[in-house]
């Protein structure tokens, strides 16, 4: 009897401490950091916040490139990760690791592409936040045909030009977290934007 309870009282504190664990882990945060690396058609834009601070040779390219139907552009989209446990606030310190990280891209409120990160990533449960780059490569013209030439440059100025910032964008993803029992989903999507952490 007493070896009953003993086992039973193992399997109780055992399985509060796995089901800890996974809370734990699914309490990481998200938020849209800075864009950068911001390119159309192979010009950057790091260093331009108006259609005037084009050389004319780019803007030729560019002109040519949207009347033959095309506007192609790439950039990074940084997702700030936090793990905040930290060991404070009655949580244990627990590092996570998200294994994977399906996400859709709005931009403007019209939803774009769609994808992964490429490998897990560490989030150390210090607190501090992690980086997740997201490499985006797309077309602006198949999403926004009803924006003019003017336009679709403004919007890419305003993503990734000299003052521009990620508060355009929204992005909606399912991380999946490993855990001792292996990998958990969180129960829905995120909606994830850039003034502000979301989490679970």
């Amino acid at each position: 009897m007493k070896k009953n309870f003993i086992l039973l009282l193992i399997f109780v504190v055992t399985s509060c401490s796995v089901y800890e664990t996974i809370v734990n882990l699914t309490r990481l945060q998200f938020k849209l950091g800075n864009v950068n690396n911001f390119e159309l058609n192979g010009i950057s834009l790091s260093d331009k916040s108006k259609l005037s601070d084009f050389k004319l040779q780019d803007i030729l390219n560019i002109s040519s490139m949207f009347a033959s139907g095309n506007f192609p552009v790439s950039f990074v989209v940084n997702v700030e990760a936090k793990n905040p446990n930290d060991g404070t606030g009655g949580y244990k310190s627990t590092d996570a690791t998200i294994q994977s990280f399906p996400w859709r891209l709005l931009i403007d409120d019209k939803e774009t592409i769609s994808g992964n990160i490429k490998q897990p990533v560490s989030v150390p449960g210090t607190g501090n936040i992690t980086n997740i780059p997201l490499v985006i490569e797309m077309d602006l013209a198949q999403f926004f045909k009803d924006k003019g030439y003017e336009s679709l440059i403004n919007l890419a100025l305003a993503l990734g030009g000299k003052n521009g910032s990620s508060s355009k964008l929204t992005l909606f993803a399912d991380p999946v977290v490993n855990t001792v029992l292996g990998n958990i989903s969180y129960p829905g999507e995120l909606k994830i934007v850039d003034h502000e952490f979301t989490g679970k």
